[in-house]
Formats: structure tokens, C-alpha cells, sequence
């Protein structure tokens, strides 16, 4: 009868871990991934946090966020811009960073407040709010996973939430950054039935807000294109958050500088994207 029970417990939990979207892993949304592996464990932080981005029952992208920092260390997803334009929503907050609940997709911090009870303390002490970013000078929210570079108007607002953004240089945001994403990108994806990208930010020794956000010293992005379910290119580029300036590299030439910068091996794409 104990053996029994003792199982009933164990199904019970297992049962319980599903309904979190925020695990150990991003194994309810590998497809954000090439051959479903995410970059290894060298940029892991001290406190993660493996996010499958969902709103609306659907999951858009996938970001491993820094609980501690109060930034996404990189944001995964799949290049598929659409012709929408820039959706004009409020900036939403994952409430499966707050304690234990069942709350499985992004919401509103005013829905968090008033539906679900949440006090400001309990959201503010899991995650960046939006009264975070109000008051910054010269940096942006800048989105790891820009909203132009998914299809559909759903997936573009899920890129609203504060778990995809870092406090990023104005001048670099709205430049060079700018240019590679809206210009650079449809030159090199040409040709590629799917595009598979990593953006992620390099922890800095400055923080924001307070003293609550970190403010990056890098920013970065890899690509990884595939043809015929092999992939056939890959190139990455990095900025110093502090400068209208990007570096474009190769994927090996970017792994080999974030190598520097985490002072651990890093890989994005396994073995199989081309790194020359």
C-alpha cells in the first residue's frame, strides 16, 4: 500500500511539471532549434530560466532568461518575416518565473496584479517589469527576437514580453543593429528554406533601474541556414552595447569571441552548421 501510494506521488508530480512552461530544459519547443540543440551549457547563468515563449495556446520562440540579471541571456527562433507591421501592444511578463503556479503563457502585469493576486514585490523580484525601461537614457528594449523577423501578427506581439529585451544602446538599436536586421538578413537568408537564429547578450559589469537590470556589453546574433534539411551557411555578427558598430563574422569566428567573453567553449548549432 505505501509502494503505492509512494507511486501515486511520483505520477502526481510528473503530472504537475507539466503544466509549467518554464523547465530544465526547452524540451516543449525544440523546433526553435536545428536538429533540437540549443547552444551548450558555457552560457548558462548561475540562476536560468528555460522559457518556450507562449501566448495564445501556441509557442513563437524560445529564450533562456538570467533570474539574477533580469535579462535573456539569447532568444531562439526560426526567420520567418511577414508583412505585418510593428504590432502596438502592451509589454506582457511570464508569470511562471513567479513561484510556483499554473499559469502557462505571458500576461499583462496588470492581469498578474488584479486576476491572480500577484503583488508588484513578488513580479519585480522574478523578472524586469516594464516601469524598468521608463526612465533609462540613451538605451532602448532591445528585443533579442525582433518582432519583424516572425510571420504572423501573434508571434510579432509575443515578442513584447520582457524576457526577450535588454537595455541596448539607442544609437546601435536604432543603426547598425537595425540595418543588419532589416537589411542584412533577407540578403543572407536567400535561398534558404529555413533560417535558424540565436541573438543573445553578453552580461556587462553596469546595471540600470537601480541597480535591478543588467545593461549588456555585447550583443550578438548567429544564423544558421538550411537547404534541403542540410545546412549550407552560417554567419554571425556582435556589437559592443556601447557603440553604433557591428562585427560580421563567421559562426566560428563568433564562437570563438564569445569563447573569450565566458571564458568557457562555446557552440551554438552543435557541430553540424558550417563555422568557416
Amino acid at each position: 500500500m505505501l509502494g503505492l501510494l509512494l507511486l501515486l506521488q511520483v505520477l502526481a508530480s510528473c503530472l504537475w511539471l507539466g503544466h509549467s512552461e518554464v523547465v530544465k530544459s526547452f524540451v516543449s519547443c525544440p523546433q526553435f532549434f536545428y536538429s533540437g540543440l540549443p547552444p551548450n551549457d558555457a552560457l548558462n547563468p548561475r540562476n536560468p530560466a528555460w522559457i518556450c515563449q507562449r501566448l495564445s495556446n501556441s509557442y513563437h520562440y524560445a529564450t533562456l532568461y538570467d533570474r539574477d540579471r533580469r535579462i535573456p541571456v539569447y532568444s531562439a527562433y526560426k526567420y520567418r518575416p511577414g508583412a505585418g507591421k510593428r504590432p502596438d501592444v502592451a509589454w506582457l511578463l511570464e508569470p511562471q518565473l513567479i513561484g510556483e503556479n499554473d499559469l502557462k503563457e505571458m500576461t499583462s502585469e496588470m492581469t498578474l496584479m488584479y486576476n491572480h493576486k500577484f503583488t508588484l514585490d513578488q513580479i519585480k523580484d522574478s523578472q524586469a517589469i516594464p516601469g524598468d525601461y521608463t526612465q533609462l537614457k540613451g538605451l532602448d528594449r532591445g528585443h533579442l527576437c525582433p518582432s519583424g523577423h516572425l510571420e504572423t501578427i501573434l508571434s510579432m506581439a509575443a515578442t513584447f514580453t520582457q524576457t526577450n529585451i535588454v537595455p541596448q544602446d539607442r544609437i546601435l538599436n536604432n543603426g547598425k543593429w537595425n540595418t543588419y536586421e532589416s537589411d542584412t538578413m533577407p540578403e543572407m537568408t536567400k535561398g534558404c528554406k529555413n533560417t535558424f537564429v540565436v541573438t543573445g547578450a553578453v552580461p556587462g559589469n553596469t546595471y540600470v533601474s537601480n541597480g535591478r537590470v543588467n545593461k549588456p556589453s555585447h550583443i550578438w546574433s548567429a544564423a544558421c541556414c538550411v537547404v534541403d534539411k542540410n545546412p549550407t551557411k552560417a554567419w554571425g555578427i556582435i556589437a559592443e552595447n556601447d557603440k553604433n558598430e557591428v562585427q560580421n563574422m563567421t559562426l566560428g569566428e563568433l564562437e570563438e569571441r564569445l569563447t573569450e567573453l565566458y571564458n568557457a567553449t562555446v557552440t551554438l548549432f552543435g557541430t553540424a552548421c558550417p563555422r568557416q
